[in-house]
């Protein structure tokens, strides 16, 4: 009897052809569709609702002549997903609800639910790959790899998956190219050969994020400075890094204060922008465009600096607390004092950076070869090693 699989029908063209690649490789496939999100406010115009998503799956599971099940999430969605995305802007940081959705609800509850469907496995459409390799012990040891299409890699949103949840995890696709992903299902005439990748966030889609950060976090009107690169506290030396204590003021955020600037403008609330925004600002008659390089949501103040290579932008150490140090391969944990030479990237489709990984007494501090762009506490740092993600966590600050 061939094992079965429930794989996440979205509605999409990815897990679409990930249900037809399962069920041509002998498995007994069943489309699970989840219902996640149904609340419409600050989404976008023109972004499609979650219903049109489940008659697109619907469509595929008859066309593909497999069983089809929705199963709503909606509650643990909005309190493991949603309402962890209004506790971070609050704080200031930024978070990346796509990894916490396939963490908390895709590879957790939605795994749950296709167990009780008699599941062995659990796929998704993703575009990465797993390995399963043999520890000395005789276990099973799961790799998470980068998908080989290098356009489409989505390893870094499944980097705090753990061990249990990929010995149930299947990626279809993920030695695929998005191309032939598409060719595959015009050839089967699927409803979603043609269908747009969705945007946005998890579930959720396009949206205005302040309107939709409205829903729990009032509007304020605070003060926008803009700070000029030759301030002092830029000058710091980056190849100070002998020390933890080195490495843990490198891995502060800057401290930026009013005194430091001139105030240029205003805003209606520092909880809703993030280090490197462009636009939202609408603060004009400057030479260069203004970018977001600081905020102090305790003050509600913004600072901003002038041109996209201001010396405000770019961090060169940061860290992930220790109690937030996510292991993929808890055999390659690091021990105080351990260093290691890595690839780390810091947000999805950014080009992997050269780095070096020391372990401290008190976190993980990650130095860079060259500058970061753009850091932003509370979004994901992923290390990998050829490929494979060992390590990732949150951004301190």
């Amino acid at each position: 009897m061939s094992e079965t699989v429930v794989i996440g029908l979205s509605g999409g063209v990815d897990s679409s052809v990930a249900a037809y690649v399962l069920k041509q490789q002998g498995y007994n496939v069943i489309g699970l569709f989840m219902r996640n999100w149904t609340d419409t406010t600050g989404l976008l115009k023109g972004d499609c609702p979650w219903m049109d998503d489940k008659f697109d799956a619907e469509a595929v599971a008859r066309k593909l002549d497999i069983p089809f099940h929705m199963v709503d999430l909606s509650t643990e969605y909005r309190a493991r997903v949603v309402d962890y995305m209004f506790a971070e802007y609050e704080k200031g940081r930024t978070p990346n609800p796509d990894v916490l959705c396939n963490r908390e609800i895709k590879f957790d509850r939605f795994m749950e639910e296709a167990i009780k469907l008699g599941a062995d496995y659990v796929a998704t459409g993703h575009y990465c790959r797993k390995t399963i390799q043999t520890a000395a012990n005789g276990q099973p040891i799961y790799g998470l790899l980068a998908g080989s299409d290098p356009n489409k890699d989505q390893s870094y949103f499944l980097c705090q998956l753990n061990q249990q949840q990929l010995s149930k995890a299947m990626f279809p696709i993920g030695d695929m190219l998005k191309p032939e992903v598409r060719r595959i299902a015009n050839e089967l005439n699927l409803i979603t050969a043609h269908k747009k990748d969705s945007q946005g966030i998890c579930f959720v889609g396009k949206v205005d994020l302040p309107v939709f950060l409205q829903q729990k976090l009032a509007a304020k009107t605070g003060k926008v400075f803009i700070i000029e690169p030759e301030c002092e506290i830029f000058n710091r030396n980056w190849e100070q890094t002998d020390t933890e204590a080195d490495l843990m003021q490198l891995s502060h955020a800057y401290p930026f204060h009013p005194m430091y600037g001139q105030k240029v403008g205003t805003h209606q609330g520092a909880h809703f922008y993030t280090i490197g925004q462009r636009k939202g600002l609408n603060i004009g008659g400057f030479p260069e465009p203004l970018f977001i390089i600081g905020t102090n949501v305790e003050h509600n103040q913004i600072f901003v600096g002038m041109g996209e290579n201001h010396r405000g932008l770019y961090r060169k150490v940061i860290r992930i607390n220790h109690d937030e140090v996510h292991y993929v391969r808890p055999d390659h944990a690091m021990q105080p004092a351990d260093t290691l030479r890595a690839d780390v990237r810091i947000r999805y489709r950014q080009p992997l950076q050269k780095a070096t990984l020391r372990m401290g007494k008190e976190a993980l501090y990650i130095i860079f070869d060259e500058p970061q762009r753009g850091v932003t506490p509370g979004q994901f740092a992923a290390v990998y090693i050829d490929e494979e993600i060992w390590i990732s966590g949150p951004i301190a600050e």
